[in-house]
């Protein structure tokens, strides 16, 4: 699907639009879409589904694509982007049922946002030298101030001023926890919010985990100010990772691949010394997984 020529598009565009053919058609899979919400014809389930509902599927699909990616099965991708294309012809779909938008209107609106944040492409801003990637990091994130401004001035009425956008608006609150951590790190650092480097870094995660151990040896443990403080160590460790210029919710998955991949190791050898795994102390078990990590490959 191709829409049509916009008056505002820069030439650079319209050249490079001009030299793109492609064989793609969206139709059929609309068209499918359609059918399955035709309300007389259609699939019970499907026409069953509200915006909300396929948000829980639209999550679980785009973490199976990150899964595909981690495991490298690079010839599993297509199937597992289908499936997360698919989520996006859902909400669209319900949308023109609405009269709200459609395909067309989401493909309008991201072309129109990759032209306007990259006008070193599309525009007449030219980077140029060493530095050109840090520039154009430093651009987009600039325009999308800009945007972020504009919106909270359109969302509220005449009384909201430019002085009151923060800088930590629209962050989504559905974010995993760790990823809305990293990003609310992120915006508050490019303000200078931050720690300029490592050692006042690790200091607050060894500060905060003795605070967790405070709270926890109290007389009367109080589970609020222990979840409290775990919180803040959370946060402490997830600053770490960013420094480090690690995303931390990739850093996890990987964590919990290696743990998952190195106990059942410790199951195998369980098994094959004839007992169950109840069964042997913690000291065995600890010993087991010792052997495991001898002989995984690194």
């Amino acid at each position: 699907m191709t829409s049509p020529k916009k008056p505002s598009e820069p030439l650079a565009l319209r050249a490079f639009e001009s030299e793109v053919t492609t064989s793609i058609d969206m139709a059929p899979l609309l068209k499918i879409m359609e059918k399955l919400r035709d309300p007389k014809t259609g699939c019970p389930w499907d026409k069953a589904q509200t915006y909300q509902t396929i948000v829980p599927f639209t999550l679980e699909e785009a973490y199976e694509v990150a899964d595909t990616i981690e495991r490298l099965a690079i010839d599993e991708l297509p199937d597992e982007l289908g499936d997360l294309l698919f989520q996006i012809v859902f909400y669209c779909q319900i949308g023109k049922e609405q009269g709200k938008f459609d395909f067309g209107t989401v493909i309008d609106k991201i072309t129109d946002k990759l032209t306007r944040r990259h006008p070193h492409v599309f525009g007449e801003l030219s980077l140029e030298g060493a530095s050109a990637s840090q520039q154009v990091k430093a651009n987009w994130e600039a325009i999308k101030a800009a945007e972020r401004e504009q919106k909270a001035l359109a969302d509220n009425s005449e009384y909201q001023s430019a002085s009151q956008v923060s800088v930590l608006d629209n962050i989504p609150r559905s974010l995993p926890a760790l990823s809305r951590s990293i990003k609310i790190q992120q915006r508050v650092a490019r303000v200078g919010f931050d720690w300029p480097e490592l050692e006042p870094v690790v200091a607050k995660i060894q500060e905060e985990i003795e605070e967790v151990l405070h709270e926890v040896n109290q007389p009367q443990v109080d589970q609020a100010k222990v979840q409290a403080e775990m919180g803040d160590l959370l946060f402490a460790v997830v600053n770490l990772a960013r420094h480090l210029k690690l995303e931390p919710e990739q850093a996890l998955r990987q964590a919990n691949l290696k743990f998952e991949r190195r106990f059942k190791g410790v199951e195998t050898l369980a098994f094959e010394n004839g007992k169950a795994l109840d069964e042997y102390s913690l000291e065995e078990l600890d010993g087991f997984w010792e052997r495991v990590k001898l002989i995984e490959p690194r």
